[in-house]
């Protein structure tokens, strides 16, 4: 596909956007906040020279923390900017960083409103995360003359066979980037047949998040409250259809006072999963309505806030990471493995590969490919304590032997922001 195609695709789905905002609104009112920045109208007006991240969502954000700490820290003199594609970012990027950045949403990716963005904020340096490849962004910064890095890459092997019938377009927008560093050597081969010119291989960042300093007391306090002489299972990030199958886990173990904490990964799925928790008849409180001790019977948790989820993995004795039950591939399982936990994790874990079959290899996560799997690995893991502290300090060491990459990327950044000072 030539970009003047993919332009016109797009332009053609533009007046589709609104109402696609509004429907998003319907279940999820931030969403109509902030609409106008989706074209490329900005209010805030940055003060000094911008150094600008976009990280599309929670995931991302959270991931980045390490590396725009840094930043804060080594260029006191620049505006952190960073663009978010969903509100969920956009508030966890308020939550992480405060006022100490600015935060707006990424445009759409059609000329106009791309070419407002670049205007109206100038960046100095531009940092897409992930694989976040927006052709017509990344061409007007070409023009523009913006030094743009793609920065913990990573490239499935079914993204990259998607990208490839993308061929022209998405050859000349990775030959347009300044530098690609990519999570891992498969990452950065899979990058360079599609066309990434100068690729580094620097890990993950997301081994380099560190929980936050409370998280361990907090998660005290929610096993506190929880019950502290319960076993507690957490289901943690589940998406669409994986909370049937805890919820059918969960009738199947023996296991005596087990209380179940399901944590759905998007907001606007909590009533959902609450419906569900319903239809079963089973006896559940909503993790916003506890302030004291959660009765005997209580047999499921909805998790129905937001920022805890190192607070949730603290309270827990064994985790699911969900995303890896069905087709979704897999959530971050990191940060379950640096709360010392034992992890339980699906087959579809390809936006984590790496580091799954990893944990897997060295016994700190336990793949499960159905539901009378997952109840058997409750089952076994809970019955075992040992297992679980086993487990659990494996898949700490793995993370803390793997960090690094926030240490190397600031050194990319920095060799591009001062090209002479070496």
């Amino acid at each position: 596909m030539h970009r003047f195609f993919y332009s016109l695709l797009l332009y053609l789905l533009l007046p589709l956007m609104p109402l696609k905002l509004i429907w998003r609104g319907i279940k999820q009112p931030d969403y109509l906040k902030h609409w106008r920045e989706r074209f490329g109208f900005y209010d805030a007006y940055p003060n000094k020279p911008v150094i600008w991240l976009h990280c599309v969502s929670v995931g991302e954000t959270r991931a980045a923390a390490p590396l725009v700490q840094s930043l804060l820290h080594k260029y006191p003199n620049y505006q952190i900017l960073l663009s978010h594609s969903t509100p969920t970012g956009r508030a966890t990027s308020e939550q992480l960083f405060a006022n100490s950045v600015q935060r707006v949403y990424l445009p759409y990716d059609v000329p106009f409103a791309v070419n407002r963005f670049l205007k109206h904020f100038d960046p100095a340096i531009g940092v897409l995360l992930e694989t976040e490849l927006w052709f017509n962004l990344i061409a007007s910064c070409k023009q523009r003359q913006i030094l743009l890095l793609l920065v913990n890459a990573r490239l499935s092997e079914k993204s990259a066979r998607g990208y490839s019938k993308l061929a022209k377009l998405v050859h000349d927008g990775l030959q347009a980037l300044s530098i690609t560093a990519a999570q891992t050597s498969q990452d950065a081969e899979r990058l360079k047949q599609l066309g990434a010119k100068q690729v580094e291989v620097v890990g993950n960042l997301k081994f380099d998040v560190m929980p936050p300093e409370n998280a361990i007391t907090a998660g005290q306090y929610l096993r506190h409250l929880f019950g502290s002489g319960r076993p507690v299972f957490l289901a943690a990030s589940t998406r669409e259809g994986e909370e049937t199958m805890v919820l059918d886990a969960l009738m199947a173990v023996q296991i005596p006072q087990l209380l179940t904490v399901i944590v759905p990964r998007h907001p606007q799925r909590f009533k959902a999963v609450e419906a569900l928790i319903q239809e079963r008849g089973l006896r559940y409180e909503k993790r916003s309505s506890i302030n004291q001790t959660v009765a005997v019977e209580t047999q499921v948790i909805l998790g129905d806030s937001m920022g805890e989820l190192f607070s949730y993995y603290a309270s827990a004795d064994v985790c699911l990471v969900g995303g890896s039950l069905l087709p979704y591939g897999g959530q971050n399982l990191i940060e379950a493995m640096l709360m010392n936990k034992p992890v339980l994790i699906g087959e579809h874990t390809f936006n984590f590969s790496d580091v799954s079959d990893l944990a897997v290899a060295k016994c700190a996560a336990w793949r499960v490919k159905d539901l009378a799997e997952l109840t058997a690995a409750i089952q076994s893991l809970m019955n075992n304590p040992k297992k679980q502290a086993d487990m659990g300090l494996v898949g700490r060491d793995l993370c803390l032997s793997l960090q690094g990459a926030t240490q190397k990327t600031v050194a990319i950044i920095s060799d591009f922001l001062n090209p002479n000072s070496h």
